[in-house]
């Protein structure tokens, strides 16, 4: 599933292609996705300036110009394309279609039909149900580690388990929470309320710091991830850890290189001399 890096580097293409744009024509060509799309949704879309794009956690948001929000998630395989609005067919899993004034085409692709998107007056988007429960994000200057701190205190789970909760911090999934707890030397199995606030200071800048390089690098792909153009993202070009059990471990001289284990069904990997 995409995660925040992912998101974000499709709501930049976005905002690119659509802020301050009206949309001219929408279509939907299905009822529903992981949930059914709302009545008159391709209705109650045209004719709409996009106002602003933005990001939540692993959610995209489009604000229109009557008050109303197009609230949207890429599911597990769900891509976002823009392009020109030629005479080029929809394919077989493109479910939504939007054309600007200006002669853009924006495509909603998603094979697997585990997207979703949704219309939520402006006013009320912070207590929508799929929002309503995110922790801070992660990269915004209020995010600190007395933040985090309070949000694991007392805590006996696992760090990395922790990081995956999306009530404690929004965005972070099993990518990025292996790289960033190897980047600030913190074993992924270490109970989340033991760690001190030198380690905490190190892992909260581990994470901004490993989600602005995945950002910059326009994500990961390992299966499904475009960018809005189409082109990969390359950031799985620079993982230290994930997806490398057995392969050495950068910058140390261990012996057994990197490892695996498996939390709470997913796969975690480090090194066991440098994460303590």
């Amino acid at each position: 599933m995409p995660e925040l890096p992912e998101v974000e580097t499709v709501c930049r293409g976005l905002a690119a292609a659509l802020e301050g744009r009206q949309l001219v024509a929408v279509s939907v060509r299905r009822p529903d996705l992981r949930r059914p799309f709302p009545p008159d949704f391709a209705a109650r879309l045209t004719g709409r300036r996009v106002e602003r794009v933005e990001r939540r956690a692993k959610y995209f948001t489009l604000r229109l110009d009557d008050g109303w929000v197009l609230l949207g998630h890429l599911g597990m395989s769900g891509r976002m394309v823009v392009g020109p609005a030629d005479d080029t067919p929809p394919g077989r899993h493109d479910h939504v279609i939007l054309l600007t004034g200006d002669g853009r085409r924006v495509v909603f692709s998603d094979p697997r039909r585990f997207g979703l998107m949704d219309l939520v007056p402006a006013a009320s988007l912070a207590a929508h149900p799929l929002l309503a429960d995110l922790g801070p994000e992660p990269l915004d200057d209020a995010f600190v580690w007395p933040v985090l701190a309070a949000a694991m205190a007392g805590r006996r789970s696992p760090i990395k388990t922790v990081l995956l909760d999306q009530t404690v911090v929004a965005g972070i999934g099993n990518i990025y929470a292996s790289e960033a707890l190897f980047r600030a030397g913190i074993l992924p199995t270490r109970e989340a309320g033991s760690l001190t606030a030198a380690q905490g200071r190190k892992l909260v800048a581990a994470i901004k710091a490993v989600l602005n390089a995945a950002i910059a690098a326009g994500g990961s792909s390992l299966r499904d991830h475009r960018q809005t153009t189409g082109e990969l993202g390359y950031f799985q070009h620079s993982f230290a850890v994930y997806d490398r059990e057995g392969e050495a471990c950068p910058g140390c001289t261990c012996r057994t290189g990197i490892l695996r284990l498996v939390q709470s069904g997913r796969s975690t990997f480090y090194c066991a001399k440098r994460q303590r």
